[in-house]
């Protein structure tokens, strides 16, 4: 079973590898929506997979985190393409909400976005 939150963040950036003269090399802004899924069984007991309380407390800490930001100042997102976006949340959620499946990153002014579902796994060889 799946369940998941969405949220929207206001944020600003710029492309450092943007050709000079591009207008992603220029500051300029975006409006963007994530979904957050959880995948999991629910609790017998319960019903719950996650209770919405603990996802929404997961997600607006991060929101907080980009929300009206320049997003090129924030730790780890020098350079904050959506694929970026998407991996720098999935590495601060991925501890807070066991069973994280996915995370997509969206402009939907823009008509483009990101899913992520994590890194892949690891051989113990590897």
């Amino acid at each position: 079973m799946r369940i998941y939150k969405e949220f929207f963040f206001e944020a600003a950036h710029f492309l450092p590898s943007a050709p000079p003269g591009h207008p992603n090399a220029r500051v300029h802004g975006h409006s963007f929506r994530v979904r957050v899924t959880v995948d999991g069984e629910p609790d017998e007991d319960t019903g719950i997979l996650v209770h919405f309380d603990e996802l929404e407390a997961a997600v607006s800490d991060a929101r907080a985190a980009l929300d009206h930001r320049l997003l090129n100042e924030v730790e780890g997102l020098a350079s904050p393409t959506l694929e970026r976006i998407a991996m720098w949340l999935w590495d601060r959620l991925h501890n807070r909400l066991p069973g994280l499946a996915e995370i997509v990153v969206a402009r939907d002014s823009c008509h483009e976005g990101c899913i992520y579902n994590g890194p892949p796994m690891r051989l113990a060889a590897e």
